[in-house]
């Protein structure tokens, strides 16, 4: 199979992230990066051995020598970037969250199936070996049936009003950042929808979510802590609990090489080094999916991807938070 031929759209702290990790895989090639600055096209393109830069994003879409695009700029110009290259042809990975609101999202959904071309947010954690892992243990009943999940994810960021975490302009706060992150862990591990969300949140005085706090009520009763935010540090841990045995993520459980299921006083670990940096994972889903003719994974569906981001809508809602440009209240 000849490699998937990528390009980055803007390149940036987590595009970096993402080239060094195709770095680890044979059956991808970065070709090509797209940036409203020629400049810093070229300085990234020079970095990572891709062959061209452009100095705009119409540009790269155009490039009928690209296969896939990586989407990496902010997220509240997700759904236009994403557009662009949809209704140009390209396969297209969104980073995280993959939208705004779940109008944004269907709008996006709508345009890759309209267009029979590969779409998929980039929640890489959930592609990552570790967690793989914890969904068999999971389906194999290795703990019994589900009954409690815990998951923190917050840090503590400098005072920025105007940048990207703290900015309403920019879709700022705890949940559009870190929050998406414990919300799709908990519908990995479930692997349903919740039937009730209850939700505290504390807006600071730039009007995001600093910090945040819901419980996810399943159908049998079983329950998601989750926590979030972006002034508060946490530890990054992750917890699954079952009727016959826990399953720890120690640290960092975003990033995580490890696992360990418990099951009375036995413990089994698992630990894998990644191939890079943890981001080859998502990549080679795109490309194993568009080998076989797919247009979503089935890892990460987009109709979960909508639900995800829906239920992000729910916990704003619940705070009362509505962004600048949105329309509507989620």
């Amino acid at each position: 199979m000849a490699p998937l031929r990528w390009g980055i759209l803007a390149p940036g702290r987590i595009a970096n992230k993402f080239a060094t990790g195709l770095k680890g895989l044979a059956d991808a090639e970065l070709v090509a990066i797209g940036s409203r600055s020629l400049e810093r096209a070229q300085t990234f393109a020079d970095e990572y051995g891709a062959s061209r830069a452009y100095g705009s994003y119409e540009e790269l879409a155009a490039d009928s020598e690209v296969d896939a695009v990586y989407i990496a700029n902010p997220h509240n110009y997700h759904k236009d970037a994403a557009l662009l290259c949809l209704n140009s042809g390209k396969a297209v990975l969104c980073e995280k969250p993959f939208a705004v609101n779940a109008s944004e999202a269907r709008e996006m959904i709508d345009a890759a199936r309209k267009n029979k071309v590969f779409l998929m947010e980039a929640m890489w954690t959930r592609f990552l070996p570790a967690w793989r892992q914890i969904r068999k243990w999971i389906d194999d009943g290795a703990i019994g049936d589900l009954r409690m999940v815990n998951a923190t994810f917050a840090f503590r960021s400098g005072w920025n009003p105007d940048g990207r975490l703290l900015n309403p302009d920019l879709a700022g706060g705890g949940l559009m950042d870190v929050g998406i992150y414990v919300t799709s862990l908990a519908y990995w591990v479930t692997g349903r929808d919740p039937v009730d969300v209850v939700s505290e949140a504390h807006i600071g005085e730039t009007g995001v979510d600093e910090q945040a706090a819901f419980i996810f009520k399943y159908d049998d009763g079983a329950l998601a802590m989750l926590s979030c935010g972006v002034r508060t540090a946490t530890q990054h841990v992750a917890m699954i609990y079952g009727t016959d045995g826990w399953i720890e993520v120690p640290h960092m459980f975003w990033n995580t090489t490890k696992a360990i299921l418990h099951k009375g006083d036995e413990e089994t670990i698992f630990s894998e080094p990644h191939l890079s940096n943890g981001y080859e994972y998502q990549a080679r889903e795109v490309s194993e999916c568009i080998a076989r003719g797919e247009i979503e994974s089935p890892i990460l569906p987009l109709d979960e991807t909508l639900r995800i981001i829906g239920t992000l809508d729910t916990i704003r809602g619940q705070a009362g938070l509505v962004f600048p440009f949105e329309k509507q209240a989620p």
